[in-house]
């Protein structure tokens, strides 16, 4: 197999840590980011110089072309890219601020958007290379308190769609990871929680008793699936982590099929003649 070089965002703990370390110990170069360098310097300490550490805020679009920049007079190339910087923004709708909303989508969004613009010239340059976006469950369904997080993801996932298409023809792959529930500090240090609005305290109760039924998924177990998937000469567009996402997921799609079909003597209506 041909080492390969990655460059992945997020890379002081969870997935990003996870899949840095898997794609080291099997022999490839990493370009691995942070927004503070100091949590990632573990891994130089490991492997040594076959990490690059760079720190890199997403959100801040000159510094992320700098980063892909440097990652490529480094070494010359980069073969697969993993848009992991993320966080989730916990709220009802009603209580999100306009602060909270705009960091949420500049960063799980916009910060993905600039890396892989970014990249996207190194690759067409190659005719050859993998984008793999960090979306979720939450990219494709949606539930209370994350209506903010999930307009993040659906957006990431609408744009990485389309892109698939666009660069297709070039060599270019895209694949949208779509985890369910893991043992990662998502949901802990690493979140924002917007100020609560008393009138939605009973259904953040309702919520809350459900956490108990989700079962969550060991992060190291994602690293061999995500060592497979760049690897494949034809990847998916989109993949599961996980068991419970594709039942999630086909509930949720037959409710929207469903509501379509009720709805469709209405909707013909405005066909017109």
């Amino acid at each position: 197999m041909k080492q390969k070089v990655w460059f992945i965002t997020g890379t002081s703990r969870g997935f990003g840590n996870e899949w840095a370390k898997a794609a080291l110990q099997r022999g490839d170069k990493v370009v691995a980011t942070a927004r503070n360098i100091e949590s990632i310097e573990a891994l130089r300490t490991e492997f040594g110089d076959a990490v690059l550490l760079i720190q890199l805020d997403v959100t801040d679009r000159k510094a992320c072309f700098a980063a892909i920049d440097k990652a490529y007079q480094q070494y010359g190339r980069i073969d697969v890219v993993i848009n992991n910087a993320g966080y989730g923004l916990f709220g009802m709708v009603e209580e999100i601020s306009e602060a909270e909303a705009r960091a949420q989508m500049e960063t799980n969004f916009f910060g993905a958007l600039w890396v892989t613009q970014a990249v996207l010239p190194i690759m067409r340059k190659q005719q050859s290379g993998h984008i793999m976006q960090v979306s979720s469950i939450g990219g494709i369904i949606a539930n209370i308190s994350l209506g903010m997080y999930h307009a993040s993801k659906w957006a990431l996932e609408a744009v990485s769609e389309s892109l698939s298409k666009e660069v297709a023809p070039m060599g270019i792959h895209i694949t949208l990871i779509e985890p369910g529930g893991y043992s990662t500090d998502w949901s802990g240090s690493s979140a924002i929680r917007a100020a609560p609005n008393a009138a939605y305290d009973k259904l953040r109760e309702e919520r809350a008793k459900l956490r108990g039924t989700f079962k969550s998924g060991d992060p190291k177990a994602t690293s061999d699936v995500i060592l497979q998937v760049v690897d494949m000469d034809e990847p998916p567009l989109r993949i599961f982590l996980g068991e419970q996402p594709i039942q999630w997921a086909k509930g949720e799609y037959q409710k929207r099929i469903e509501n379509w079909e009720k709805w469709q003597p209405l909707s013909m209506k405005a066909q017109g003649s």
